[in-house]
């Protein structure tokens, strides 16, 4: 509560008294009252007088009010509240776009020049990622929720998923996640009993959650087309967060799941349909062996749906932790995960429809 709300102060000029109070005696109070106190005019020759000047007064205070002048004469004219609308501002982007584009480029020229040279280079920047993925989202439950999920079981065990995926496919895969599961319980039991429940469910969520979708890409690399596979595997992923983006930015109005993610739109996510739908096409046409142009289309439409939803899941967990990123080591991206949020879950679905459409070699 601020002084203004004990009341407004008097104004300089009023007549009347002040609130009534018991007046001690003594000369020094009425030397000093007298010195306090204005005189009241008197004007015996104009008994009227004084009531022509309240009329005055009285009239000249309704015209204010109506007009929006001063009730008072000496006081001064208040300028007027412009109401002139705010120039409309342009739409803006929520992210440094320059460091966004140049950490984007930068990590397409990695994973390229990987990808092409030695596969097993690229299945080593799969298990960096899965590592560094795995710490962002165990340090971001810790810090928000209290929740211990041993980090060191899981990131040796991430690591070992996505070279038993790539070694021997999806058994080597599922062999690989059980043991990591198993390893997750058996180190929690080393700490106080307390909360060890909570913290087993998020190691072995973390534990499927990133390295075991992640080790889909790899099985993606074992196949004589493999690179190919891989880059339309990302192509495709990024097209749609790209149309999603650019659409969405420039039409968007529709919002998609409000409660999520506001700022994701239907029309953003139409945008993903096309874009992916019509790179896929392309990529199945031009660079996987076997491939056609429509299978590109169903490709596509999947792709845009588990980016889209990845995406979601991401957000859902990041809303419930109350933070913006998983993490700061990408300028204008956030953290691995927040890279890894639509490619993860889109992993196993493009793996599984080039098998059907395809095949495995």
């Amino acid at each position: 509560m601020n002084d203004s709300s004990w009341g407004a102060p008097q104004r300089a000029g009023h007549w009347g008294p002040p609130e009534t109070q018991a007046a001690p005696a003594g000369s020094a109070y009425d030397v000093h009252g007298a010195q306090q106190t204005r005189p009241m005019p008197i004007v015996p020759d104009a008994p009227d007088a004084g009531r022509d000047a309240d009329d005055r007064d009285d009239r000249d205070r309704g015209a204010a009010r109506l007009s929006g002048g001063p009730l008072f004469r000496d006081e001064k004219p208040q300028e007027p509240m412009s109401t002139a609308p705010p120039p409309p501002q342009k739409k803006r982007a929520g992210r440094d776009l320059r460091a966004a584009i140049g950490v984007g480029v930068g990590l397409g020229a990695v994973i390229v020049a990987s990808l092409f040279i030695v596969k097993a280079v690229f299945v080593g920047v799969i298990a960096v990622a899965v590592v560094v993925g795995l710490w962002e989202l165990t340090s971001r439950l810790e810090e928000r929720k209290g929740i211990k999920a041993p980090l060191i079981p899981l990131a040796v065990g991430g690591a070992a998923m996505v070279v038993a995926g790539y070694a021997r496919g999806a058994e080597g895969a599922w062999v690989a996640m059980a043991l990591t599961a198993l390893a997750v319980l058996v180190w929690r039991m080393t700490e106080p009993p307390e909360g060890y429940l909570k913290d087993v469910t998020a190691g072995v969520f973390a534990a499927f959650y990133v390295p075991f979708l992640a080790t889909f890409v790899a099985m993606l690399l074992t196949a004589d087309d493999g690179p190919q596979r891989v880059l339309t595997f990302l192509l495709l992923t990024v097209v749609s967060d790209t149309g999603a983006y650019a659409v969405g930015w420039r039409f968007g109005k529709h919002k998609l799941a409000p409660r999520i993610s506001p700022g994701k739109t239907r029309e953003g996510l139409f945008g993903a349909v096309a874009f992916a739908m019509a790179a896929g096409a392309l990529c199945m046409q031009f660079l996987i062996d076997g491939g056609s142009w429509w299978q590109g289309l169903l490709l596509g439409l999947a792709v845009a749906a588990t980016a889209t939803l990845g995406d979601l899941g991401e957000s859902m967990i990041k809303r419930d932790l109350g933070i913006k990123d998983m993490g700061t080591l990408l300028p204008g991206h956030g953290g691995i995960m927040d890279r890894l949020d639509s490619l993860l879950p889109t992993a196993p679905v493009v793996w599984l429809l080039l098998v059907l459409f395809v095949g495995s070699g």
